[in-house]
């Protein structure tokens, strides 16, 4: 048999390999739709019709060659009709009264066909040599008949899945489209060039290598639709090679003993098997889990997203509308103090002093709402300048010195005179150190408050030690998160919206540096520091 004749029979083969796969994946799957079935039985007459295929064409006589070519036309009858049906259910078509009437006329012509192929001449008269091959079936008259059902069944499918292309979704209209492309190549082009040759025109189906094409096209859009899985698909058709080989060799055995070694391989290539399938099954099954339990989390996590987002969003409008009215309120307590409108009494100033005191708080509150959305918003300024950390903590001290005596406390800073200055944003950097001084005098109850600034090779740091309440493992982890108020403090008489330390640890980290708090425990005190690092060329300087 030269090259060009072993074209025909192998790509016959590789079509039965590949939608024998599909057969195998749908049977273990178990065909529970309408959709599974159907496809199962497109798969199977493909199959059929590519392995008699096969066997006609290295057949050694007429005799065997004629009868085999009868066995491939089960499926060349059978393959347009489950591809119209199929067609029909994927496009949710089939239970509609018109399509129901054509799809009973086509399987029961589909049936006369049969009945004819294997009775009398009226569809084969017989076999003869053309072209590369030695025994080719000749069309009898009713074969003409059949062709003319073969075209209405494919084209009726074609003008479907046109008219209802921009029906439905960009995703399913591609697979469509796909789905569409696979039947034209395999069922017409690739099929259809088996048909010259019956009537004696000398054409060889070169077109046979489309249905391969064909089933490659149609198995994949079974598998972007998630209705079986590469993996367990090769897993199924390496284990049933392996039974098929073992249960061949196993009729061919010399003795009894011989038979019972052959039986008990072939009995562990099927647990092995069996386990190997059931394996991959769950790997696969579980990764679809995970799959969809992701999807569902980006859902939530977008969803989280936009209601943070409409939180700043609020936040915004509502500290910038406080904000006016808190400015106005001071004001007017300033000018009635001031004895702009009367002298005050003095149970008059004690009020206005509580007026402004807790004002003052409200202020604070709403610039610490400002900052955070201007934060997540990034619209926060920096003005980055080289500036000497002495002078910030000195103002910090001079600002916090009276009401350290007020609650008979004790501020110890000294400068250290041995840091160089460093590029940082002093308002900023105010801001935090200010927060950790004035949050080491509000839990303090006695004692000293001691800062300190030290400097290596790499930065700057700063770290606020007090004698307070201290606090335990779980407030050291969520200090620094937004709106957290501390363990420590529950039942204290305390002020405070768990803002100022978040506030703090974003302003230290658009400086590249990091903040900590750390404490012994309940009663024993805290620190609370950050970290700046020198720029590059800061760095090398002091190396």
């Amino acid at each position: 048999m030269n090259s060009s004749l072993w074209f025909f029979p192998l790509t016959a083969l590789i079509n039965g390999v590949l939608t024998a796969l599909v057969c195998l994946y749908l049977v273990w799957n178990r065909l529970t739709t309408r959709r599974k079935i159907v496809l199962f039985f497109f798969s199977l007459s493909a199959t059929q019709w590519s392995l008699s295929y096969f066997l006609w064409q290295i057949s050694p006589d007429a005799g065997s060659a004629l009868f085999l070519s009868r066995v491939l036309m089960i499926g060349a009858i059978l393959a347009p009709l489950f591809f119209f049906h199929l067609t029909t259910i994927f496009l949710d078509y089939s239970r509609r009264w018109l399509f129901r009437f054509l799809l009973l006329v086509s399987y029961l012509l589909c049936g006369f066909w049969i009945y004819l192929d294997f009775h009398g001449d009226l569809f084969i008269t017989g076999v003869r040599a053309i072209s590369y091959f030695k025994f080719w079936p000749i069309a009898g008259p009713a074969y003409a008949f059949f062709l003319l059902h073969f075209a209405l069944m494919f084209l009726g499918s074609a003008v479907l899945l046109i008219y209802n292309y921009d029906k439905v979704t960009q995703n399913i209209s591609s697979l469509r489209k796909i789905f569409l492309i696979g039947g034209v190549l395999g069922v017409v082009v690739g099929g259809s060039t088996n048909f010259p040759l019956w009537y004696g025109i000398n054409l060889p189906p070169w077109g046979n290598i489309l249905v391969s094409f064909s089933a490659i096209l149609i198995s994949y859009v079974f598998i972007r639709k998630k209705y079986f899985s590469v993996k367990a698909v090769f897993a199924e058709f390496f284990s049933g090679i392996l039974f098929v080989y073992f249960l061949i060799d196993l009729f061919f055995y010399k003795n009894l003993q011989d038979f019972l070694f052959r039986l008990l391989v072939l009995s562990m290539v099927i647990i092995l098997g069996y386990v190997l399938i059931k394996t991959v099954r769950r790997e696969i099954r579980r990764r679809h889990e995970i799959d969809s339990l992701t999807h569902s989390l980006e859902k939530a996590n977008l969803k989280l997203k936009e209601l943070d987002h409409q939180k700043t969003e609020f936040l915004s409008i509502a500290s910038h509308q406080l904000r006016t009215p808190l400015s106005i309120t001071k004001g007017y307590a300033e000018l009635v103090a001031d004895g702009t409108f009367g002298k005050p009494s003095k149970k008059l100033k004690d009020t206005l002093n509580k007026i402004n005191e807790s004002n003052d708080r409200l202020v604070k509150l709403v610039d610490e709402f400002l900052d955070i959305t201007k934060i997540e918003q990034g619209q926060t300024k920096f003005n980055f300048v080289k500036t000497d950390i002495n002078k910030i903590i000195s103002s910090v001290v001079d600002q916090l010195k009276p009401k350290a005596k007020e609650e008979k406390l004790k501020i110890v800073w000294q400068k250290n005179l041995k840091v160089k200055k460093i590029i940082l944003d002093e308002e900023k950097i105010d801001q935090v150190i200010f927060n950790f001084v004035d949050n080491a005098l509000k839990y303090s109850n006695k004692g000293e408050i001691k800062i300190l600034l030290e400097q290596d090779k790499t930065g700057q740091s700063v770290r606020v030690l007090d004698t307070g309440l201290g606090f335990g493992p779980e407030d050291q982890a969520n200090f620094f998160q937004k709106f957290y108020r501390g363990k420590n403090v529950e039942g204290e008489n305390v002020t405070g919206t768990g803002l100022g330390l978040y506030v703090c640890r974003k302003f230290i980290e658009r400086h590249g540096g990091q903040v900590w708090a750390k404490s012994k425990g309940l009663g024993q005190g805290s620190e609370f520091g950050f970290f700046i690092p020198f720029g590059k060329k800061e760095q090398k300087n002091n190396n």
